[in-house]
């Protein structure tokens, strides 16, 4: 067993002294190598295990949160300094927190900002997510970096790290896990809210006059922002659960099928792997994102891998030749190129930091998808062009239906 405990006392201390104290309750992180960090607890007390990933994004940390695709993770996030907005109805991905505890260096707990209407601790603990801070968020990164992501713990209960580490050990890992089953709707719903005016930042995000365009979206664990784009751009959008069998989706006679983002390992999710296959066989126009293109990968018979620490931020570049798009991302898992059938598909996108692959595209049939997130727009709104892309391709499928009738 290693501790940081010695090294960080001093640190820690001169981070807490310079905060407003709030139920300043010891915690105890525990990583799957045995090294324990001390700090003091936010958010809800209690017990919480995950994989241990990092976030480098210096805003958007309750999109994050709410970000289903984060479900069954321990956030570590990079930025110094946690909670200084607070949190709003208007920023969350989903219904409420989906990570399993959050990690930073410092916590501010009386936030400033006009839509605030909660502080971030007693947001999570209202939501029962623990969250540890005052340790060194910097020294953790680099830890993950070089060894790669593992299980962690934290807890407010058990503080002797041999005991918490036992549980660690014991957690299952991310590779292998089908998650999606956990953060899939259980009902069919239809999603109408576009971007608000006040937030649109795309004169052409507009629905064309006269025209509807259905869209069935499977949900593996789908953000609501990317069901506003649609939305935006004038979809009728029909969200689906995971588990849906195929024949009832084509029942709505879509225009196009989007495959969303989720959590987990895309190889365990096989139900949405068969469905989409079999979905691949109407030739409707085909959209995924994150997990969805994992998925769709999948489908036209490629292969996943499991990356070191995955890529977690708001500033990834990703492209190919002369175009260069700055992206969000949030994936732990990649499409092996090496399995890409050469005569259907190309890569239309790398991550040009690691040259994994991070957009394809099938050469004959309306299918296409990108590793990052377009609806994020962290700043840049270099991608939004693809959801007009998926509108154009849906528009052109229809015109090639009716001269075929």
């Amino acid at each position: 067993m290693r501790s940081c405990d010695n090294d960080m006392d001093q640190d820690r201390k001169r981070v807490i002294e310079s905060m407003p104290l709030f139920d300043a309750h010891p915690a105890l992180l525990v990583m799957a190598d045995g090294t324990a960090y001390r700090g003091w607890s936010f958010g809800a007390p209690g017990t919480t295990i995950g994989e241990v990933v990092f976030n480098t994004g210096m805003t958007g940390y309750q999109e994050v949160l709410t970000d289903p695709s984060y479900c069954g993770q321990i956030v570590l996030f990079t930025y110094p300094e946690l909670g200084n907005t607070g949190v709003n109805l208007e920023d969350e991905e989903s219904e409420r927190p989906q990570v399993r505890g959050a990690i930073a260096r410092n916590i501010c707990t009386r936030p400033s900002n006009w839509r605030s209407t909660q502080s971030l601790p007693d947001y999570l603990k209202q939501h029962q997510i623990p969250g540890i801070y005052g340790i060194d968020t910097r020294a953790l990164t680099r830890k993950i970096r070089q060894f790669g992501a593992m299980n962690g713990g934290i807890s407010t209960e058990i503080l002797d790290p041999v005991e918490l580490l036992a549980l660690v050990q014991v957690a299952p890992s991310m590779a292998g896990l089908n998650l999606v089953r956990q953060v899939t709707t259980q009902k069919i719903y239809e999603w109408s809210e576009p971007t608000t005016t006040v937030w649109e930042f795309n004169p052409e995000a507009k629905p064309a006059e006269g025209e509807t365009l259905t869209v069935v979206a499977l949900d593996f664990g789908v953000k609501r922002n990317i069901l506003r784009r649609l939305a935006s751009y004038g979809c009728r959008v029909i969200v689906v659960p995971a588990h849906t069998p195929p024949e009832e989706i084509l029942k709505y006679n879509p225009d196009g099928i989007f495959l969303s983002n989720g959590p987990g390992d895309p190889a365990a999710v096989t139900e949405g792997i068969e469905t989409t296959k079999a979905l691949l066989q109407s030739q409707k126009p085909v959209f995924g994102i994150c997990m969805g293109h994992q998925i769709l990968g999948l489908s036209l018979g490629a292969d996943t891998y499991k990356l070191k620490f995955g890529h977690r931020g708001l500033n990834q570049p990703a492209g190919l030749q002369t175009k260069v798009e700055i992206t969000s991302q949030n994936h732990s898992f990649a499409i092996d190129p090496h399995s890409l059938p050469d005569a259907d598909v190309e890569i239309t996108h790398l991550n040009l930091n690691d040259r994994t692959v991070a957009g394809l595209r099938h050469k004959s049939l309306p299918l296409f998808s990108v590793q990052y997130h377009p609806e994020a727009s962290p700043g840049p709104h270099d991608a939004d062009y693809l959801f007009q892309q998926f509108v154009q391709t849906m528009r052109q499928a229809r015109l090639a239906t009716a001269d075929v009738n």
